[in-house]
């Protein structure tokens, strides 16, 4: 499964759970997360999408680490269990 794909089928299962997951890009920050996560209840947390397998650059550790110190969770996600885990985790799906 390439990234693309596992991108998109986390947007839909976000959707189908009643959040947005909104594409993140922040001029002049490297590393941030791909998605930022909107849910009915007013929290937010971050997704990172990566292929089965992939790794996280050094400026994306980075990055994790400063939002997750922010207080807000930052998930990496690489496959179906992923995503079935953070619906599971943030809507109670």
């Amino acid at each position: 499964m390439t990234e693309k794909q596992v991108e998109r089928k986390f947007v839909k299962a976000v959707k189908e759970a009643g959040g947005l997951a909104m594409k993140f890009v922040s001029p002049g920050r490297i590393g941030v997360p791909d998605r930022i996560v909107l849910m009915p209840d007013g929290r937010i947390a971050f997704a990172e999408i990566k292929r089965p397998g992939g790794k996280l650059r050094r400026a994306q550790e980075a990055a994790h680490r400063e939002i997750r110190t922010m207080g807000f969770p930052v998930c990496v996600i690489r496959s179906d269990t992923d995503i079935r885990t953070f619906c599971e985790f943030f809507f109670d799906a």
